[in-house]
Formats: C-alpha cells, structure tokens, sequence
C-alpha cells in the first residue's frame, strides 16, 4: 500500500511504546499528540491493558475517540465508558482453561469487564498491580466464573520465556477457533477470543470514524500490535520493538525512553523534521 500523505486517525500502544520505563508520557509526546489533535487528527490507544488502566491516560491526553483495550476484546469511550464493542471468550472455554490452568505449576490472572482475578497474589501480580495501578482482586476463581453467563475478556499468564515456550500453540491446537494467543512482553501470553486483535478493532474504528485505511497511522513494539501496524497505512515500529514487529512496518522510529512516538507524529503528521 502506498504511504499516504494525509494521516487522519493515529493509534498507539502503550507500554513500551506511549509510555516510558515508568510508566509515564513525556511532555514532547504529549505537545505533538496535542498538536496533532489541533490539526483535527483523531487519536487513540490500542493496548492489551483494561480500561481502568487506560483512563489516566486518556484524560491526561484529552482523548475523545474511543479507546481500544484488551487487544481489541472492548472497545470503550475512554471518558463516558460507554462500551461500543465486547468479545470475550465463552465462558464454557474459559471454565475449562481456568480449571486446568489450576492444576498447573502457573501464575495467571482472568479479566471481566473491568476488574481482574486471581486465584493467589504473589510476586508477579504484585508488579503487575504496581505497573497498572489497578487493584486485583483475589478470589476463588472457579466460584466466581460461576456467577458469569457470557465469558471473560482475556487471560493472561506470566513466566519466564522459556517457561512459556510451546503453551501458545498447547492452546491454539486444543482451542482452535475459540481463542488465540500473543504476546505483549515476554514474560507474558495472553488468551483471547480467536476473532480479537487491535488490527480488527482498529479497522473497525476507523470505519466509524469515517477514515480510509490509508489514512492510520500506528505504531507499537510487541507481537500483539502486529496486526494493527500491518493494517494501518502508516505501520510504525518502535526503536526498542521485536524484530518481528520491525519486518511489518513500514518505518521504524526511536525507542520510548527517546520520544518515539512524539518523533514519528511530527514527522508523518505534523510535516517537520524531528531531532
């Protein structure tokens, strides 16, 4: 697809790429995201976090596009929370995940609309829950997924990489069809619906917004941003992204301790050269 000169729609992921090492957005993103708004440039978050983790986020931006977490399981207006879209996994699949994950020598945790479980606390949630400043909530899991009729957004397990290695495709070969697996750091695989990815949400976006696909431009690091940024006309990988990720895109910036979100949004639609 040829690069388009007119970017109307930008999307962005958030850890690793928005945000620094702790966790925050610095003021050079925040003045070209403003800048670019001001140019009437609709822009968003794509990210596999939860809404609740999002919205500091979106309010600091001034954000009035919906927003897309999960890895595109909801999409939800980031101020009023109005929920545009919901695919979770069913709950039958994810009774019988959860029921064997138990049983296994693993740390996971189960996300429902706008909370997530876990069956014990420990070191891996607790980093988790410092990173996102979002409680989790310790529960009996099998009791709790009892309660729920429809099913649950995602499930994310932790360890080390080579401790995952082989699980994705354990649960792609068993759950064909019903999920599929990503990744948004290593230490992390993430279960979602097999219809989800940020790629299909934010083709869905754009069409409600009235923008081409052409005209999007995204950018990310990890294998859960693959789809959008082979979707977007302007597919954006970081300085610090997986080279998976820097085969697909079309350009790759500078990492997100060097402002590369800022640079890639004054260079492609702000029209100036970035230092």
């Amino acid at each position: 697809m040829p690069l388009n000169e007119n970017i109307r729609l930008i999307a962005m992921d958030m850890d690793d790429t928005l945000l620094r090492e702790d966790w925050t957005i610095s003021e050079r993103t925040v003045q070209a995201i403003r800048q670019a708004q001001g140019k009437g440039v609709y822009v968003t978050i794509a990210t596999g976090r939860m809404p609740a983790s999002v919205r500091p986020y979106a309010q600091q931006l001034e954000l009035d596009v919906p927003v897309i977490t999960y890895n595109g399981a909801m999409v939800q207006e980031a101020l009023s929370e109005k929920v545009l879209y919901r695919k979770v996994i069913p709950i039958e699949t994810a009774q019988n995940i959860i029921n064997w994950l138990l049983l296994k020598e693993v740390h996971f945790q189960v996300y429902l609309k706008d909370q997530v479980f876990v069956e014990e606390m420990n070191e891996w949630s607790r980093s988790y829950e410092r990173a996102t400043r979002v409680p989790i909530i310790e529960t009996n899991l099998q009791e709790r997924l009892a309660l729920e009729k429809e099913g649950v957004e995602k499930i994310l397990l932790f360890g080390e990489p080579e401790i995952l290695k082989g699980w994705d495709d354990k649960f792609n070969l068993q759950y064909e069809g019903k999920i599929r697996t990503t990744k948004s750091k290593p230490n992390f695989l993430e279960l979602i619906h097999s219809e989800v990815s940020k790629g299909v949400a934010l083709s869905s976006l754009a069409k409600r917004l009235g923008v081409k696909q052409e005209e999007v431009l995204a950018v990310g690091d990890s294998l859960n941003d693959l789809e959008m940024i082979q979707y977007a006309g302007m597919g954006v990988a970081m300085g610090n992204a997986r080279q998976e990720v820097k085969e697909v895109a079309n350009v790759v910036t500078s990492t997100n301790q060097e402002d590369g979100v800022a640079k890639a949004i004054e260079r492609y639609v702000l029209k100036r050269a970035s230092e």
